[in-house]
């Protein structure tokens, strides 16, 4: 029997021949997303040390669940990502009123079938639609993958 689209994509993202399930990979992450809370990831790759991301072409970044910011802490947030977005070089980012997270990404060609796909969302298997890999992770394993890209 042949494999699954799933199984061929973390396959390639792992540089291995075959996956299967059950089994535990090291994957290259094709395009990270993370939303409003990328101010908790910011914090969390700073804390372990890390000067720069991996490739801030492969990270992308909108503002969108607490928009307007609704809590002095949400604008405080906000601020945080933009210095962030800023200090990083990080060039794909969308700011208030930009757009929402899932529809930004395919709209503006950042999804493409056969990528692996992760963001800080529950939400971001909807690029599976698309022929991706994508799955929702938290905020520490996002930091790592800003940090690693795996």
């Amino acid at each position: 029997m042949g494999y699954t689209i799933s199984e061929k994509i973390l396959a390639r993202a792992a540089g291995a021949g075959k996956v299967e399930a059950g089994e535990i990979v090291d994957a290259s992450v094709d395009l990270a997303m993370s939303h409003d809370n990328a101010a908790l990831v910011s914090k969390i790759f700073r804390e372990i040390g890390v000067d720069k991301v991996w490739d801030r072409n492969k990270i992308v970044i909108v503002l969108d669940h607490r928009t307007p910011a609704n809590t002095i802490k949400a604008a405080e947030a906000h601020k945080s990502i933009r210095e962030f977005v800023r200090e990083q070089g990080i060039e794909n980012f969308y700011d208030i009123g930009e757009g929402i997270c899932h529809q930004v990404l395919p709209e503006k060609g950042y999804v493409k079938p056969g990528m692996l796909i992760v963001g800080t969302d529950s939400h971001t298997t909807t690029y599976g639609a698309f022929g991706a890999f994508s799955t929702g992770i938290g905020a520490t394993e996002m930091a790592c993958i800003w940090a690693t890209g795996k």
